[in-house]
């Protein structure tokens, strides 16, 4: 009779015993499962928030420029360089009617100069006070010519530069901005009495 009670509560002992050993597992497993799921659901959120700060930033950037005001800082410099090359075919031209073109490139794009200068100080925008790159490489290799070459050099140059000008300042024509588009508006008729004398004079210096 003892030993039937003895062998009951061993197997009593063992069930108990065998239950135990399998709800921590279970747990455990289910605790794996849980904190793998959560890491799954915290990188998607760090990604998606990384994600709408890194588009947030974009839309929050001002831009550094408008096609007015590019054009603004370019036609100041092409300004100055056709009233310095003006001065050059002074100094440096032999024939009459070049040195009478550079003569009329100092006075139109002098007042032309005058007035964008103001127009740009009404837009806080601020115009170079030294040349564009690319304009200074013309300064820079007509320095050291003289005569007939700076003759021919500069009159050719010359029509280049303005058929240039005349379809940059016909695009501003048509900009959004208001003052901007009357200022090209309104020099564009003298660039293209430039562009024909230039022509002119051009045929002139090269049938010699």
């Amino acid at each position: 009779m003892k030993k039937l009670i003895w062998n009951g509560l061993l197997a009593l002992t063992l069930v108990a015993g065998y239950g135990c050993d399998s709800n921590p597992k279970a747990s455990t497993e289910t605790s794996a499962s849980d904190n793998a799921s959560g890491s799954g659901e915290t990188s998607t959120a760090s990604t998606d928030t990384a994600g709408t700060a890194a588009v947030d930033t974009t839309m929050n950037e001002t831009p550094t420029s408008t096609p007015a005001n590019d054009f603004m800082l370019t036609a100041a410099s092409g300004g100055m360089l056709e009233v310095t090359l003006g001065k050059m075919a002074q100094e440096k031209g032999s024939n009459a009617d070049v040195k009478a073109f550079g003569q009329k490139m100092i006075e139109d794009h002098g007042k032309a100069n005058a007035e964008l200068k103001t127009l740009a100080a009404s837009k806080n925008v601020t115009l170079p006070v030294k040349l564009l790159a690319e304009h200074q490489k013309h300064v820079d290799e007509m320095t050291k010519m003289s005569g007939a070459d700076f003759d021919k050099h500069y009159i050719s140059m010359m029509v280049t530069d303005h058929q240039k000008d005349v379809a940059e300042f016909e695009k501003a024509s048509k900009m959004e901005d208001p003052d901007v588009k009357a200022f090209a508006t309104k020099t564009l008729p003298v660039l293209k009495s430039h562009l024909e004398l230039a022509e002119k004079t051009n045929g002139k210096v090269a049938a010699k």
